[in-house]
């Protein structure tokens, strides 16, 4: 009984934590700035990009920070300030 009550507690938190994945960025298609912008104004700040994709309405970022540091980070599309990562 207990693991039957633990399973259903999981499954039922599992929509929920994909709900908050995807509410990271809430950027309508109209209003996200051009990803060769989001390029240039990284690599301005001395990243290293070695991907760009869109994942979860957000922009995801892998390559190394200013500092050289390994990065794999989610950018807001409006305002490029950093979100989140999955490090």
């Amino acid at each position: 009984m207990l693991r039957k009550s633990l399973l259903l507690a999981l499954v039922s938190l599992a929509p929920a934590g994909a709900a908050l994945a995807s509410d990271r960025c809430m950027v309508p298609d109209a209003e996200w700035r051009p990803q060769a912008e989001l390029e240039s104004t990284l690599t301005g700040k001395g990243w290293t990009i070695s991907k760009v994709k869109k994942e979860d309405g957000c922009y995801e970022v892998y390559g190394k920070d200013d500092k050289g540091a390994r990065v794999e980070v989610f950018i807001d599309p409006k305002t490029f300030e950093v979100v989140g990562s999955d490090d």
